[in-house]
């Protein structure tokens, strides 16, 4: 009798860990950020679209990743970033001078706003506009959320296992 109640255990925890979200799995994602102040800087209702990605694949900020490794489908939490495990410090030397004659000549560039600037990988990096001088500008290349603790709300909508 205790062998069969043992192997009964194994074979439900065996179940309920092949259901938990692993490395490899395909996730598709309901999620709302925010910040310590409340103010929401982004959610999958807001923008129309679920977040889907390959857990492991660095696809999405590492803490955001490990806080999902583990969940399963239809389940919900809340969890809280830290600075380190969203996007980092906030930087100074990324700002940088950039002579307004690179810049063109269709838009005056203001401060505030956000310049897309092209790297030689294929890469589009957002460039802030933080001061505009006669012949200059200084841009800042901080992620928006560089040096802030993140809130998030997530759900999981859908787990593709990793069949490998």
């Amino acid at each position: 009798m205790k062998l069969k109640c043992w192997v009964g255990l194994v074979l439900f925890f065996r179940i309920r860990m092949k259901n938990k979200i692993g490395k490899g799995d395909k996730v598709k994602v309901e999620y709302k950020g925010k910040l310590e102040s409340g103010e929401v800087f982004d959610s999958s209702k807001a923008s129309g679209k679920y977040l889907e990605f390959v857990v492991g694949d660095k696809q999405v900020i590492s803490g955001f990743e490990e806080a999902i490794i583990g969940m399963e489908k239809r389940e919900e939490k809340e969890i809280t970033l830290e600075k380190e495990d969203a996007y980092g410090e906030y930087k100074e030397d990324l700002k940088k001078s950039v002579a307004r004659s690179v810049l063109p000549k269709e838009q005056e560039p203001k401060k505030g706003m956000t310049l897309v600037i092209g790297t030689p990988e294929g890469y589009q990096i957002p460039a802030k506009i933080v001061d505009v001088e006669e012949d200059k500008i200084v841009i800042d290349l901080n992620h928006p959320l560089a040096g802030k603790k993140l809130i998030f709300k997530i759900k999981i909508l859908e787990v593709e296992k990793n069949s490998k």
